[in-house]
């Protein structure tokens, strides 16, 4: 999806660009037709004056350097964006959904994000669970049992209300319908790009201390 956002963006720029172009072509030949029908139609016994006739010309010259900035500018606005968006900066500040199940808890206690996650069909129960990086069972609780997507925010705390601790935590979702039977899930994170790391020769967002591959994102916001 946000292969669509960054071609719509592009696409928008090369629009706009052409467009502009078009119109300054087409002001560009009007205002040709409209000098050579003056030679053509002018009194032969009554010329144009050589200084009005400069005047046109220089006026002629400067409308098609103007052409030709306006089409430079258009090109460089164009390579920008798109540049802006492949090198990852133009995700900075802003909010990013991406495929995955796990965020990071910093050691102020606060959680880079949240969780999304999605029911297949209807279920008869779901149950959510946070694990740390062995595993361990952190926070257990119902979920949505609606078919669709649900957000869930968790404050960093275990069962017990005390602190989990910074390090990476990963959400589980499990549902049964009412015979039992596992119903399909999905799990994606949402947070606020801090940063861009691309030391690595891969473009990575970093939302505080969890790290997101580019090509996990699939959706972005304002």
């Amino acid at each position: 999806m946000v292969d669509s956002i960054s071609s719509s963006t592009t696409s928008t720029t090369s629009t706009s660009s052409t467009s502009s172009s078009s119109s300054a072509s087409s002001t560009y030949n009007m205002f040709l037709q409209m000098l050579c029908t003056e030679l053509q139609t002018q009194n032969p016994l009554d010329p144009t004056d050589t200084s009005q006739f400069t005047s046109q010309l220089t006026s002629y010259s400067q409308l098609e350097q103007q052409m030709n900035t306006n089409t430079k500018l258009d090109e460089l606005l164009s390579a920008i964006g798109s540049q802006t968006m492949s090198s990852g900066v133009g995700y900075l500040g802003h909010s990013i959904e991406a495929s995955g199940d796990t965020l990071s808890v910093s050691s102020s206690g606060s959680v880079d994000g949240s969780w999304k996650y999605t029911v297949g069909s209807n279920a008869a129960d779901v149950t959510l669970t946070v694990v740390d990086s062995s595993g361990k069972t952190v926070w257990s609780g119902s979920g949505s049992t609606t078919s669709g997507s649900h957000e869930f925010s968790w404050d960093g705390t275990d069962s017990s209300g005390n602190a989990a601790g910074s390090g990476k935590y990963t959400l589980k979702v499990a549902a049964t319908d009412s015979s039992g039977n596992s119903v399909d899930t999905s799990t994606a994170i949402r947070g606020t790009v801090t940063a861009v790391d691309s030391s690595n020769g891969s473009t990575v967002l970093e939302l505080g201390d969890t790290q997101v591959d580019m090509s996990n994102v699939t959706r972005l916001a304002a």
